[in-house]
């Protein structure tokens, strides 16, 4: 997740952008509109899901059941259940720190080896949520979901042109970095 995501959202009145920005900012725009006749979406900037309005004081948050207080609380250490065949807890067991500073470092390092890979999936989920609610019913839909999940920015391009220009420049805003080029996987393994 970006910086100039987090913690943002932007809201539409039918096709046209009304407000995007900080979840308070956006709440202060939208108490200044006629909101009357319906048609507010509002949208978060971070996951492209459409969230209720009024909006939260704060973005929503994944919802998680609540850890055990083990471990280290205060270092921010949350303990969880893992399952793993008897060759993998042999495995780890014989590794520098243990199992537990085993498993960081390998969660670290395929964070950073699959960072582009997780950018790209994450921002073609972004996009498709905010397409599939606002524009589910415009012409080319179903051909630039497609070349959304093809990673086809022309294609992409080409079958939302026709739609409302505030949509479509939202829709290419998310999906911005789902047309990024990743590193093809290593097959040798």
């Amino acid at each position: 997740m970006s910086a100039e995501t987090h913690s943002r959202c932007t809201a539409f009145l039918g096709a046209r952008r009304v407000a995007f920005g900080a979840y308070d900012e956006v709440a202060r725009a939208l108490e200044a509109i006629d909101l009357s006749a319906g048609g507010l979406l509002v949208f978060d900037d971070t996951t492209g899901a459409q969230i209720d309005h009024p909006l939260p004081s704060t973005p929503p948050r994944p919802r998680e059941a609540p850890a055990p207080q083990v471990g280290r609380p205060r270092l921010g250490v949350v303990a969880r259940e893992v399952t793993l065949l008897p060759r993998h807890w042999e495995w780890l067991a014989r590794q520098p720190g243990g199992a537990s500073a085993a498993l960081r470092r390998l969660v670290d390092e395929a964070r950073r080896a699959n960072a582009g890979r997780d950018a790209r999936r994450e921002a073609t989920e972004r996009a498709y949520r905010f397409m599939s609610a606002i524009a589910g019913g415009f012409p080319g839909f179903e051909e630039a979901s497609r070349a959304l999940f093809a990673h086809d920015a022309e294609a992409f391009s080409r079958h939302i042109a026709p739609w409302p220009p505030d949509v479509q420049a939202h829709a290419n805003w998310l999906a911005r970095d789902a047309f990024t080029p990743t590193e093809p996987l290593d097959t040798n393994d």
